[in-house]
């Protein structure tokens, strides 16, 4: 009588040590499929690509590099706008309405310092970082049978408080490619919103693979298209692109 539930306790816990070793040889096979150890040797990217919004092309310019330092660059209407700068020290970006720079606040600009350790991804040496993965099983995702994998980084706060910081990847159950991740805006306008990258049309970049095509957008509502022309690694940059307008 005792011996059944120290029985399923067991079988219990040997189905969650199996579901995390699985969980970590789809990442595995993920990362080896799309460029192994070539991922720790990149010290940045430029992409250069198209924003769809609603029909209308918009140029779009990214630039991160592995100490943290980054930009999104958008061409609207004749007027360029970045968002998401950060010079290491200080987060800002163009105010949409008034055309001005505009610092994030403290709480805002600590969460982004947390992603630093995150280049290229967040996947790349997760386990040193502290990062746990767990295979939630099963999902479609884009019309493809996929693997869907929870992934725990460091709490961040928001607002005022610390809170778990969880996105969920999806793999093509049978390419190991990533297809889709789901994470929920830490700050910004849509605070608080479930946001959806879709990936598509991967192509080599000396000897590492690249989504061409992408998608953004809220879980549940349109997403915005996004055609990648070219992305170059180790770019030479400015770095006066991710200074603070004085």
């Amino acid at each position: 009588m005792v011996q059944c539930p120290l029985i399923l306790i067991f079988c219990c816990v040997m189905s969650l040590s199996t579901m995390a070793q699985t969980a970590r040889e789809i990442i595995a096979s993920s990362i080896e499929k799309t460029g192994g150890s070539k991922w720790t040797s990149i010290n940045g990217f430029r992409i250069v690509a198209n924003l769809d919004q609603g029909g209308v092309m918009f140029p779009l310019e990214i630039v991160q590099l592995k100490d943290g330092r980054q930009y999104s660059r958008i061409n609207f209407q004749g007027m360029e706008i970045k968002q998401g700068v950060f010079d290491g020290d200080i987060l800002w970006s163009t105010n949409f309405q008034t055309q001005k720079p505009e610092q994030a606040d403290s709480e805002t600009t600590d969460n982004f310092r947390l992603d630093r350790n995150d280049f290229p991804d967040d996947l790349i040496n997760y386990p040193k970082k502290g990062y746990t993965v767990e295979l939630v099983g099963k999902a479609v995702m884009m019309e493809k049978s996929c693997y869907k994998i929870r992934l725990e980084k460091e709490p961040s706060t928001r607002p005022g408080k610390l809170t778990d910081d969880v996105v969920y990847y999806y793999f093509d159950a049978d390419s190991y490619l990533p297809v889709a991740k789901e994470f929920e805006m830490k700050h910004g306008p849509i605070q608080g919103s479930i946001m959806v990258l879709q990936f598509d049309d991967f192509r080599p970049v000396k000897g590492l693979l690249f989504p061409f095509s992408m998608t953004q957008g809220v879980k549940d509502a349109p997403a915005q298209p996004i055609k990648v022309e070219s992305i170059t690694l180790n770019p030479v940059v400015d770095m006066s692109e991710f200074k603070f307008p004085k």
